[in-house]
């Protein structure tokens, strides 16, 4: 029974996905947001409620929850990252590495700080006014560092199926991978500070030590990894076989960034989403043929995205539009987000003199927000201070609301900046032989 109820989600996962996709053609959406809502549709607090013969046609938590398949999104991910790690050529990077590092870098900062600013004003206000402390500093300083987290796998989605290319792409994927990085550092080091706050005393161990371990760590065994693959490579020459050993590879970086040990007190772990992305690096820049393997992979890969994002939809909390307050400070934390990384990418592609379009609607692009985010706030549900508080409660409901926004809306936003760039071109894109057939066309016309 749970074989077939698991093979029967999977179904419907692709199925929803791909007829949400036509359902939603002429509204001209990204292929990620259809995927997003069909999740939405077959999860708990729709289809998936109802049961028809001890089976559900979606998620149920007793039936066929969404959190058992968390494998998908785990390997979904590692794929995403190890595309991402194409775009780190080194032949690429002499243009643009220097650009997309100091971006990357200020727009992820300039977000936590405005956010910050803005939710520990908000702290003041809502206490002035209602008497409660609904929004605690420590959760404030968190929630900063979440902000500066953005979603690599909405935005590489748009950009493969609009065919994105010019000066914002180029510059767009190297910032979504080096986000996380940052992201991590400011996360640790937020975290830190929250503590504090809330009457603990600063580590330099969990602020600086760790984050940095995991950073350096993640990449080194992504580069061993890499190297690994593009020596073993050489012995395959048929494309079927190389496809095989990358797959295998990427199951194998998934499977090994989720080590985690202490050793002498300290915490070690790996981060998977960059060495996996490390991985596809070495991996592009050793190998000679790896731009028509990235290629091969991409299809490969097309099902297993269409899966992870109607799961992630499925996985989306609908209860926290139950609590208005919270809904509010949901809403500033969007708003001060999206203002930060608008601000901080506009201004420091303007001080490295990127082109006008690239200044303009770069920041747009890295709006999307969701697996990085979720992950940390896992980590703050786990944490020992914060796991069973009202800060940690507070951090869970915030993210989960930005990150439906976001997600929904998000890889919207992207392909509108992208169209404005230049960087997209309106015209079909992979259309089968049936319906580019002019005989086939005449039929439609009719009907």
């Amino acid at each position: 029974m749970a074989t077939i109820q698991t093979l029967l989600s999977l179904a419907v996962c692709l199925f929803a996905g791909l007829m949400m996709t036509r359902a939603l053609k002429r509204l001209h959406l990204p292929d990620v947001t259809a995927y997003l809502i069909a999740g939405v549709c077959i999860g708990t607090y729709c289809i998936g409620r109802f049961v028809i013969g001890g089976f559900s046609f979606g998620f149920n938590d007793q039936i066929a929850p969404v959190g058992s398949f968390t494998i998908i999104s785990d390997i979904a991910l590692g794929f995403i990252a190890f595309d991402i790690g194409n775009e780190f050529r080194l032949s690429d990077l002499k243009h643009t590495g220097k650009k997309a590092t100091v971006i990357g870098i200020v727009q992820a900062v300039v977000a936590t700080l405005v956010v910050d600013a803005v939710l520990v004003g908000l702290h003041f206000l809502l206490i002035a006014a209602t008497g409660t402390d609904y929004l605690p500093i420590p959760a404030c300083i968190i929630l900063g560092a979440i902000a500066s987290a953005t979603a690599p796998a909405a935005t590489l989605m748009v950009v493969r199926q609009y065919k994105a290319k010019g000066p914002l792409t180029d510059l767009l994927l190297p910032i979504v991978a080096l986000d996380d990085a940052v992201g991590l550092i400011l996360f640790a080091v937020s975290m830190g500070v929250a503590k504090a706050l809330h009457g603990g005393a600063l580590s330099i161990t969990s602020i600086l030590v760790e984050p940095l371990l995991e950073i350096v760590l993640s990449l080194l065994l992504g580069a061993v990894l890499g190297f690994v693959l593009s020596f073993v490579e050489k012995a395959f020459h048929s494309n079927s076989n190389r496809l095989t050993l990358m797959i295998t590879f990427v199951f194998l970086t998934v499977a090994l960034a989720m080590l985690h040990f202490e050793v002498g007190g300290i915490h070690i772990g790996f981060s998977s989403l960059l060495t996996c992305m490390m991985l596809g690096t070495i991996f592009c820049n050793v190998c000679k043929t790896s731009e028509e393997m990235m290629e091969r992979t991409e299809k490969w890969t097309k099902p297993l995205f269409v899966l992870f994002f109607v799961i992630s939809g499925a996985s989306l909390d609908l209860t926290v539009f139950k609590k208005p307050v919270f809904i509010l400070i949901g809403v500033i934390y969007i708003l001060a987000r999206s203002v930060g990384k608008i601000l901080g990418a506009f201004s420091s592609a303007k001080a490295m003199k990127c082109d006008r379009n690239t200044v303009n609607y770069l920041g747009i692009t890295l709006l999307p927000q969701a697996g990085v985010a979720l992950g940390m706030v896992s980590t703050v549900a786990a944490d020992s201070v914060f796991g069973g508080s009202d800060i940690g409660s507070t951090v869970r409901f915030v993210i989960l609301f930005g990150v439906l926004i976001y997600e929904i809306f998000g890889p919207m936003m992207t392909k509108w900046a992208l169209t404005k760039a230049g960087d997209i071109t309106e015209k079909p894109e992979g259309k089968t032989a049936r319906v580019l057939d002019p005989h086939h066309r005449k039929k439609e016309t009719k009907v």
